[in-house]
């Protein structure tokens, strides 16, 4: 399936440069529930949960299932993803729940590898307990790192990372604080970055001024490195730039307009990266999103 990313770049309606797509239900079934969602939304890439999002559970694959969905990807050339569960916190100063952490995104990786994947995405997590980030991040070399190791096969998934919108003792939130994080990791060659444009700008990124996305993608590559940029999560924000709040708008529909990205497909770093949406409203604020998104891009 590692063939899979070159095939995506043109994603089913075979326009080059950014597959855009949805996060899609798969209760169900992966195949049955969560592809047939993504082709009534004209998807050409798709992002699922393989376990709760906000629990620690880690269910067993169907793997009939599994087979269908992997093969439907590869046949209509739709590069696919997993959203690691939320809990997952290597920077927690609690016991349990760091290793609740490591046993949730193993489980993550693996059945991404199993529905053929290209990437697990990850938030980059919090120091809690009023610990010094330094010491988490130690933590996180010493949680995270081994998980990397064991991406040994060649349909492995990328593990990618999210940075937050700056809550709490937010390890990543600035496109700067990768940095640290990366070098935590030894810069693996496994892990990539998922960029959440909602995130970012809430963590204090302007990506509405002149120039203001360029800016942020420029220092996205300068801070680690070219081709990490792996996927990208195209929501607008509902709060103003530097509000550290999450809340998702519609795109368009937000403090961040339609505008930014148009240009986040203009940037280099972003050739051939596809776009996933978040966004509310359920099935009918999908098809619309994507759809904008298009139109933007082929505009």
């Amino acid at each position: 399936m590692r063939t899979q990313q070159s095939r995506g770049s043109l994603g089913t309606s075979g326009v080059a440069r950014h597959p855009i797509g949805s996060h899609v239900p798969v209760a169900g079934g992966l195949n049955s529930v969560g592809l047939s969602y993504a082709r009534d939304l004209g998807a050409e890439t798709v992002q699922v949960f393989v376990a709760n999002p906000r629990g620690w559970a880690t269910p067993a694959g169907n793997p009939r299932q599994d087979e269908e969905f992997r093969t439907a990807c590869a046949l209509e050339s739709i590069p696919a993803y997993v959203h690691a569960p939320y809990l997952i916190n290597f920077g927690s100063h609690t016991e349990a729940t760091a290793e609740r952490s490591v046993e949730s995104l193993r489980h993550s990786l693996r059945r991404g590898r199993e529905i053929g994947a290209l990437g697990v995405v990850v938030h980059t997590g919090s120091a809690t307990g009023g610990r010094d980030r330094a010491v988490a991040l130690k933590q996180v070399r010493e949680r995270l790192l081994p998980l990397l190791d064991e991406l040994t096969h060649d349909d492995d998934p990328f593990l990618l990372l999210e940075s937050t919108a700056g809550q709490g003792a937010s390890l990543c939130s600035r496109t700067g604080d990768l940095g640290p994080y990366f070098e935590a990791l030894d810069a693996h060659p496994r892990l990539g970055v998922c960029l959440d444009t909602c995130h970012v700008f809430a963590a204090g990124h302007d990506l509405t001024g002149p120039g203001g996305m360029h800016r942020t993608l420029d220092l996205l590559v300068e801070t680690v490195g070219e081709g990490r940029l792996k996927l990208i999560h195209a929501n607008d924000s509902k709060d103003v730039v530097g509000a550290h709040k999450d809340r998702h708008a519609n795109i368009g529909s937000g403090h961040i307009g339609e505008e930014p990205f148009r240009a986040l497909m203009t940037h280099p770093a972003t050739e051939g990266v596809p776009l996933i949406i978040e966004t509310p409203g359920g099935k009918e604020g999908h098809a619309a999103d994507v759809e904008r998104l298009k139109k933007l891009r082929d505009g």
